[in-house]
C-alpha cells in the first residue's frame, strides 16, 4: 500500500520547492539583469565595432580567442606544426628533464624532405664503445683565472626580475648537480643565484644593473667585489639579445620591489628602462676598451654577447683586434639568433630583426678562421637550440658551447602559455605572484634541470658517436647535412666552406 506523506512532511516539500522557484527566479532575474547591462554597455560603446553591431553574443569572440592558443597547443596542432616549439620538440625536454626513456616508437613524424632540416652522416663502422665524458675545454686560457669545463651545454641568461626567485633556485641548485655553468642575465647577482654552488657568468647589460654607481655608470669597486666570489667565472658584456635586438628592456614600477632595487641599485617603485646600448660603446676601439677594463679588474674571462646582423660588424672589431693584437681579443663570444627568446618584446622586433643562427653561427665563425682567431676565442651558440639535433648541429658549424634558456624552462615545467609578460605565468616560472609561485618547487625541479643538462649532452654524444667520433667536440661540417628546396640534402660542409681543418 502507498505510503501517505503527512502534513508536516508536504509542508516541508512544498516550502521548498517555493526556494527553489525562488532562487531560479532570482537566477534568471540576475542574468537578465546582467545581459541588459551588458546590451547597452555593448550598443553605446564604440572601442569595438563587433560588440557594437553584435551586442552581447560578439563578446563570445574575444573568450574564443583568448581560449584559441589552449585548444590549437593540446587539441588541434600536429605534434610538428606549432611554433614556437612544437609539441614534438617539448615532450622531449619533458621526458629528458624526468629522466624517463626518450625512445619512441614505429617511426619518425619528422618530414625528412623538408628543406633546412638537418640530417647527420652516420659511420659506417663507428666505434664499438662510446664515451661517457667530452673533453675539457679551456676558456681564457691567458686570464690569471681562465674556466676549465667538459661541459658544452648550458644555461643563458635569465634575470631575476623576468623570472621568479624559485625559477632562479632552482635553475642554480640544477646547474650545481649538473656541473654546468647558469648566465645570471642582466638583472645582477642574487643570493638565489648563489644557493645553488654553481659555475656563475655574471652579464653585464646596458643598463649595468648590480655593478653601476648612483650615476648608472660601470662600478670598478663593485666589479672587483664581484670578482672575489668564486662562482663567478667569467663576465659578460651584452650588446644585444635575439628577441630585441636594438631595444632595451623594461621593467615595471610594480616589479621593482625593495629587494629588486637593492640588487640593481636603482630607486624603487619607479619603472627602470635599459638603454639600447652602453652609452660609452660606439665602435669596436670602445668595445675593446671596454673589454680590457672588466678583465684587468676581475682578472677573468670576458666576452660578450651580440646578435649579428651583417658581416661588417664581425670585421670590424677582428680589425680592431689585430690591429691592437691577439691579447686584446675577447675570451669567447656568445652570438645569439635573431630567433632568440625573451620575457618580452615589440612583436616587429621579435619577427624580424636580427640574422637566425643557421646564419649568424657559420658567420662569425668563418671570420674568426680567416682573421686565424678561431683557437683564441670561443664561440658560444644560443638562440631556440633545446633538442640533442639542435646542439650537435650547433657544434658541426663550429660553436664550442651551446646557451639554452627556454628548453631549462621547460624543465622547469612551462607549458608554453604564452603569458611571460602578464605575471600569470600558470606554472609560476615567470611570475612574482607569490600564490602562482608555490606550483614551482625549487627542489624537485632542480632535479630535472640537472636530468636534462645530463641527457642533452648524452644524447648528443650518441649522435657523435653515431658519426664514427669518439667526442661531440670533433664534429664538424662533413658530419652533416641540409636538406634543399629540391628535397635533397647537401653536405654543410659545401653549404658553408670551413677555412678550419676538420677535426
Amino acid at each position: 500500500m502507498m505510503q501517505k506523506i503527512s502534513a508536516p512532511s508536504f509542508d516541508l516539500v512544498i516550502t521548498a520547492m517555493d526556494l527553489l522557484a525562488s532562487a531560479l527566479l532570482i537566477v534568471i532575474g540576475t542574468l537578465l539583469l546582467a545581459a541588459m547591462v551588458m546590451y547597452i554597455s555593448d550598443v553605446t560603446q564604440t572601442r569595438h565595432a563587433v560588440r557594437r553591431n553584435y551586442p552581447i553574443i560578439g563578446r563570445f569572440r574575444y573568450l574564443f580567442e583568448h581560449l584559441g592558443e589552449f585548444f590549437r597547443q593540446y587539441f588541434f596542432a600536429m605534434d610538428r606544426e606549432e611554433m614556437p616549439f612544437n609539441r614534438a620538440q617539448r615532450s622531449w625536454v619533458y621526458r629528458a628533464s624526468k629522466n624517463i626513456s626518450n625512445t619512441v616508437p614505429f617511426g619518425s613524424t619528422r618530414d625528412l624532405t623538408r628543406p633546412g632540416s638537418v640530417l647527420f652522416v652516420n659511420a659506417p663502422y663507428p666505434e664499438l664503445e662510446q664515451p661517457e665524458q667530452p673533453e675539457l675545454q679551456v676558456i681564457g686560457s691567458s686570464c690569471p683565472q681562465p674556466y676549465e669545463t667538459e661541459h658544452f651545454f648550458h644555461i643563458s641568461g635569465m634575470s631575476y626580475g623576468s623570472i621568479s626567485k624559485v625559477a632562479v633556485q632552482a635553475l642554480s641548485r640544477g646547474a650545481g648537480k649538473a656541473g654546468c655553468w647558469l648566465n645570471t642575465g642582466e638583472g645582477g647577482l642574487t643570493p638565489y643565484h648563489q644557493g645553488g654552488e654553481c659555475d656563475l657568468v655574471f652579464q653585464i647589460g646596458t643598463a649595468k644593473y648590480g655593478v653601476r654607481d648612483d650615476d648608472g655608470r660601470l662600478s670598478m669597486p663593485r666589479l672587483r667585489e664581484l670578482s672575489e666570489i668564486p662562482q663567478v667565472r667569467m663576465f659578460e658584456i651584452k650588446l644585444s639579445q635575439g628577441a630585441k635586438p636594438g631595444k632595451g628592456g623594461v621593467l615595471p614600477a610594480v616589479k621593482v620591489t625593495n629587494e629588486l632595487a637593492r640588487i640593481r641599485n636603482i630607486p624603487k617603485g619607479r619603472t627602470s628602462v635599459s638603454p639600447s646600448r652602453h652609452p660609452e660603446i660606439r665602435s669596436p676601439a670602445d668595445l675593446m676598451d671596454m673589454i680590457a677594463r672588466v678583465r684587468d679588474a676581475t682578472e677573468k674571462p670576458v666576452g660578450f654577447k651580440v646578435v649579428l646582423g651583417s658581416e661588417r660588424a664581425v670585421d670590424g672589431w677582428f680589425d680592431e683586434i689585430l690591429r691592437r693584437g691577439v691579447d686584446s681579443a675577447p675570451d669567447f663570444i656568445t652570438v645569439d639568433g635573431g630567433d632568440g627568446g625573451s620575457g618580452a618584446a615589440p612583436m616587429p622586433l621579435l619577427d624580424s630583426v636580427g640574422l637566425p643562427l643557421r646564419e649568424s653561427l657559420p658567420m662569425l665563425v668563418d671570420r674568426l678562421d680567416q682573421s686565424g682567431l678561431r683557437e683564441r676565442i670561443r664561440v658560444i651558440a644560443s638562440g631556440k637550440l633545446i633538442t640533442p639535433m639542435d646542439v650537435a648541429w650547433a657544434l658541426c658549424l663550429g660553436a664550442n658551447f651551446v646557451n639554452s634558456a627556454r628548453a631549462f624552462m621547460f624543465a622547469l615545467g612551462c607549458i608554453q602559455a604564452m603569458q611571460c609578460n602578464q605575471n600569470t605565468c600558470p606554472t609560476g616560472v615567470t611570475t612574482h605572484n607569490p600564490k602562482l609561485q608555490q606550483g614551482l618547487n625549487p627542489r624537485n625541479k632542480a632535479e630535472r634541470v640537472a636530468h636534462l643538462a645530463q641527457n642533452m649532452e648524452a644524447q648528443v654524444a650518441m649522435i657523435a658517436h653515431s658519426c664514427g667520433l669518439t667526442s661531440p667536440r670533433h664534429l664538424n661540417r662533413s658530419h652533416a647535412r641540409i636538406v634543399q628546396a629540391n628535397r635533397l640534402s647537401m653536405s654543410l660542409e659545401r653549404l658553408h666552406p670551413s677555412h678550419h681543418p676538420a677535426a
